[in-house]
């Protein structure tokens, strides 16, 4: 269902759920536990990334277990919702960078999952979408929050009202992707964006991330955040010894 590997200060947490890494309340669970041992052990690693063996990068929702769920009371769908909800807010906040290696299609609550995280590199014929609305539901699990926070409300509305489903090439036109390459350069590329990241001392990546979402906290002072980890950064013998270094050159 999902597997998890940390070398050269890279944990890539693999989805192998066949066919589509559908997601359900295992699937959160499961996730949730390898977060837990991630965190425990983080002088390992500095970067998540989050990639799948199947032709399928995630395919959004389990549809049976949401359908099972019709039979029940509401609430055991909207609590799986809020599951997604709560995993997907962890993603984006973890206290470490974070790479989505999009090789196929990411539909629905895969789509979501991909907001999440920090990086975003696509095949340019994956196939991205917010079909929701063609089966009278909506984005559930943050879409319609992160994907207004990160292409405006234009775009949002475009791909969530109509159910649009759109290649890489327009993904990374419409900024949802940052990088956009042939199919077959897909790894390759993820590793080496994995790899320079992972390079980066890990305060540095990680508190310019902190920076960088306190832009869109209106709770928070984006200004103070950057001088509160620049204050880290001073206190840091890495940063120092690499300053030093690159001075002396």
């Amino acid at each position: 269902m999902l597997e998890l590997r940390v070398d050269g200060g890279i944990a890539v947490l693999t989805l192998c759920r066949p066919p589509v890494n559908a997601m359900s309340a295992e699937w959160v669970a499961r996730f949730d536990a390898l977060l837990d041992e991630l965190q425990g052990r983080p002088e390992d690693w500095s970067l998540l990334h989050i990639r799948s063996t199947q032709k399928i990068f995630c395919a959004g929702a389990d549809l049976k277990q949401l359908n099972d769920n019709f039979g029940r009371d509401i609430e055991a769908q909207l609590e799986l919702g809020r599951s997604y909800q709560r995993l997907f807010a962890r993603v984006q906040d973890l206290d470490a960078v974070t790479l989505a290696e999009i090789g196929g299609t990411a539909l629905g609550g895969g789509l979501e999952l991909a907001l999440a995280c920090d990086l975003r590199i696509a095949s340019s014929r994956a196939k991205f979408g917010f079909p929701e609305v063609t089966l009278g539901l909506i984005p559930g699990a943050g879409g319609t929050q992160r994907l207004s926070w990160l292409c405006g409300r234009g775009t949002a509305s475009r791909l969530i009202l109509t159910g649009e489903t759109i290649d890489g090439a327009e993904a990374h036109r419409l900024g949802i992707v940052q990088w956009c390459v042939e199919p077959d350069r897909v790894v390759a590329e993820a590793a080496r964006i994995a790899g320079r990241v992972a390079a980066v001392p890990r305060h540095a990546s990680a508190g310019a991330k902190s920076a960088i979402l306190a832009a869109a906290d209106p709770q928070v002072d984006g200004f103070d955040r950057e001088t509160e980890v620049v204050r880290t950064c001073f206190g840091s013998s890495a940063t120092r010894a690499l300053v030093t270094t690159f001075a002396n050159r």
